[in-house]
């Protein structure tokens, strides 16, 4: 074999491998990049919620405190970590709003609450 076909062997598997840790690296920047998007995608839409429910004079303190209510006597004792206003619906008038809530509880039994405005209160509406 003349030493040129061992320079281009060689010269093509460095090629090669320099291509396959390229794909490597690419794809792990990728899912890296994902992960931050889903996460700065669910705090973007929390923040609409908020907004939209803000803007049709809810006050979200006492949303937030009947949803913590609610998940607590679905689960007495729970330690809820977090509660977080996810979807705002402003049917015309006010007994037909909802607002829906993902509760972050303890031991990774996250919970959705669904509130709607029944007489001036909000209350647990029935899931099924």
């Amino acid at each position: 074999m003349s030493v040129l076909a061992i320079i281009l062997i060689v010269v093509a598997v460095l090629v090669i491998g320099l291509f396959v840790l390229g794909l490597l690296g690419a794809r792990r920047a990728r899912a890296a990049g994902a992960d931050e998007f889903e996460a700065k995608l669910a705090e973007a839409n929390e923040a609409l919620a908020d907004a939209r429910a803000a803007d049709r004079g809810w006050d979200p303190a006492a949303l937030e405190a009947t949803a913590r209510e609610v998940a607590q006597r679905r689960h007495p004792g729970a330690n809820v970590r977090a509660v977080r206003l996810v979807q705002v619906i402003d049917r015309p008038g006010t007994d037909d709003d909802e607002a829906h809530f993902h509760v972050d509880v303890a031991m990774g039994r996250d919970l959705k609450v669904a509130l709607g405005r029944r007489g001036g209160e909000w209350t647990e509406l029935e899931t099924g």
